[in-house]
């Protein structure tokens, strides 16, 4: 099973005592988050502003310094618009990627998804369908590009877990309708979080944890850190194993 460590997300400098912006705290921080146990890592990079970017000059030293700490484990990177709002824009700049991730997720309800998610399987990087909705799943099946995914992320929206499990429930049924074999991830964000992680070790599915989804514990304790939070994830899964 796939735990990964979604570390920072589009949370803005400060939201968090130990949420990680810059080059050195990314780093570190996805050495401790391995080091409790997970085994992969999804990251958004910041410029030196601390704003989301996907300028290649942001993303490549990144890269670089990841790989030299931890060479064996794979690395994801946002593609999404809350990154870059301008959908030409974030072309022009995968397309100019140097230094290329493991994989990228693509939120294929944003505009000019299907067009990223062709351009990265282009470039033989890795791509995660990220689905938040029904219709986000109807554009994966209508994509004609299935075969070149590797995961899909089914991150239903719902302002409680009832709400969430029901949509992601929904979810499943448009890509089982379509014999969408993909594995897949399933995480909650800041209130559903817990309950949702639950479901998904429940059903043996891949799972995240990170600063990215929530700031708190299962029982709404505010956390010291990633490291923390993926160590609580592996307490659960060896809990109900």
């Amino acid at each position: 099973m796939r735990i990964v460590a979604c570390l920072n997300g589009d949370r803005r400098p400060g939201s968090h005592p130990a949420l990680p912006i810059s080059v050195g705290q990314l780093v570190e921080d996805a050495r401790t988050a391995v080091a409790a146990g997970a085994t992969e890592l999804h990251i958004h990079p910041h410029d030196a502003t601390g704003a989301q970017s996907l300028e290649p000059q942001v993303l490549t030293p990144l890269l670089l310094e990841l790989r030299a700490v931890l060479p064996k484990t794979p690395i994801s990177v946002t593609t999404s618009l809350s990154a870059e709002p301008d959908a030409w824009r974030r072309f022009d700049m995968v397309q100019r990627w140097g230094e290329l991730p493991d994989s990228a997720t693509v939120n294929l309800h944003e505009p000019g998804s299907v067009e990223i998610a062709r351009l990265l399987i282009d470039r033989r990087v890795g791509v995660e369908a990220g689905l938040w909705s029904v219709d986000a799943a109807r554009i994966l099946a209508a994509s004609g590009l299935v075969s070149g995914f590797t995961h899909v992320l089914v991150e239903p929206e719902g302002a409680t877990a009832g709400e969430a499990l029901g949509n992601a429930e929904r979810i499943d049924a448009v890509l089982d309708h379509a014999e969408i074999e993909l594995p897949r991830l399933l995480h909650g964000k800041d209130d559903t979080v817990w309950a949702v992680l639950d479901t998904a070790i429940a059903s043996g599915r891949d799972v995240r944890i990170g600063l990215e989804d929530t700031l708190t514990g299962p029982e709404g304790e505010e956390v010291e850190s990633n490291a923390a939070l993926v160590e609580m994830a592996v307490a659960r899964m060896a809990a109900m194993a």
